[in-house]
């Protein structure tokens, strides 16, 4: 199992979940109420599911493609550390991810 917690934006709280390896970390978000829209529902076709990723665990990460990183641009307070929740999937040897939900968030459905 993999261990991912959720941090809020202001770092005041969290909640750590156990995931499956092989899945992927905007289903775990999701299936634990976290507040990632996932407007394509994965499909990296929009950047509702941005996420922040602590600079040691980022480096652990395979790197993001260049489609990706075309997306990021369009999110709301991207850093250096940014991912689509869509396109991390959970491997065994990350044992534990701390997960930053980010400060500002993009509702393309209009909630």
């Amino acid at each position: 199992m993999i261990r991912v917690r959720f941090i809020t934006a202001d770092g005041r709280e969290s909640r750590e979940v156990e995931a499956t390896p092989g899945a992927r970390l905007l289903d775990v978000a999701q299936a634990d109420g976290q507040p990632l829209e996932g407007t394509c529902e994965g499909q990296m076709a929009c950047s509702t599911c941005h996420v922040l990723i602590d600079a040691a665990d980022f480096a652990r990460l395979p790197a993001a493609s260049e489609m990706e990183e075309d997306l990021l641009d369009l999110a709301p307070g991207v850093t250096r550390h940014s991912r689509l929740a869509c396109q991390i999937w959970l491997e065994e040897a990350l044992g534990s991810l701390p997960v930053r939900l980010p400060a500002e968030s993009r509702d393309m459905q209009g909630r």
